[in-house]
């Protein structure tokens, strides 16, 4: 080549490389709205951000922030461009990862979302993976199946431990696990811990501390008793499943979970709630269609394999 095609081809690379650069960064304060914030996750200075965002504003001729002493705003041109630069910035990670994966070595970060009623499941298997994998870093986060979900289409998340959501997203493919069902939970030395089943009838008969609203095993609950017509004891709802098994243990109250929740729980009895969709499905929940990582398809085989999962499946 000469030396001149040469110079064009460096300033060429350049550039994209900077575009990458300038796409993180609009990325980290688009989701923040805060420069101040966006610089520091960023390990750089507010005054190199703004510069940053500056030249792509003036690349792109489009206004992507609108800013003021109060607030940080996406303009529309901005929020025209979250999507796809999300989207690129995901398909060159995934380049970089296809790539490490060619030397068939499993690296890198494995990030997982989990709903409460897994932990079980999850400490299995991440103790397991951990011992197995010491080269990639898992990070795990636990929140409602709603919050998991949005992470994992804004390509925060590889996968998800959650029930089957009433409602499929054509985006995502959900595996099953395993079914378990809808069950009043209580202590040992409670009245019900010697009964096989119970109704929803017979659930008025006692006080409740309920998962708040939001929470799988409670939509599960109100989608139950939506048209029963029957009226509840409810004395507390709690939006922390380990909180609640805390209260259980020291009360004679009776919450309503999946029989799944408590397989680990040795204090506590799960009573199954015989009643029409009471059966949970728990799923493994993916990105239809995209790449997934190595570590990922190796989690997700030991998540089958798990003990856990075998327990479950036998209750």
């Amino acid at each position: 080549l000469s030396i001149r095609r040469q110079r064009q081809m460096c300033i060429r690379d350049r550039v994209y490389i900077m575009e990458i650069r300038q796409l993180r960064h609009f990325l980290r304060v688009a989701e923040t709205l805060n420069f101040s914030q966006a610089a520091r996750e960023l390990f750089i200075t507010q005054s190199t951000l703004s510069q940053q965002i500056l030249h792509l504003e003036q690349e792109l001729n489009q206004q992507l922030f609108v800013r003021n002493s109060h607030e940080v705003m996406l303009t529309e041109a901005g929020e025209i461009l979250l999507p796809m630069a999300r989207e690129s910035i995901h398909m060159v990670d995934n380049c970089v990862l296809r790539l490490q994966e060619l030397k068939q070595l499993l690296t890198g970060e494995l990030n997982i979302g989990v709903t409460f009623s897994f932990s079980s499941i999850m400490a299995e298997t991440m103790t397991d993976f951990m011992r197995q994998h010491p080269k990639v870093k898992l990070s795990v986060c636990y929140s409602s199946m709603e919050d998991l979900i949005e992470r994992l289409l804004r390509h925060e998340l590889d996968l998800v431990l959650a029930f089957k959501p009433n409602e499929a997203d054509p985006r995502i493919e959900s595996r099953l696990l395993f079914n378990t069902r809808l069950a009043a939970v209580v202590n040992h030395e409670h009245p019900l811990a010697g009964e096989k089943s119970m109704t929803l009838e017979d659930l008025q008969r006692y006080p409740l501390v309920l998962p708040t609203k939001g929470l799988q095993a409670r939509n599960a609950f109100d989608r139950m008793t939506a048209h029963s017509g029957l009226e509840y004891n409810l004395k507390a709802e709690i939006n922390n499943v380990n909180l609640i098994f805390k209260f259980m243990y020291k009360t004679k109250y009776v919450t309503v979970l999946s029989e799944a929740s408590v397989i680990d729980e040795d204090g506590l009895t799960a009573i199954p709630i015989i009643a029409e969709g009471n059966v949970m499905e728990g799923c493994i929940h993916t990105l239809k269609n995209g790449y997934q990582k190595a570590a990922a398809r190796e989690f997700i085989r030991m998540v089958n394999e798990s003990i856990a999962i075998w327990k479950t499946m036998a209750l």
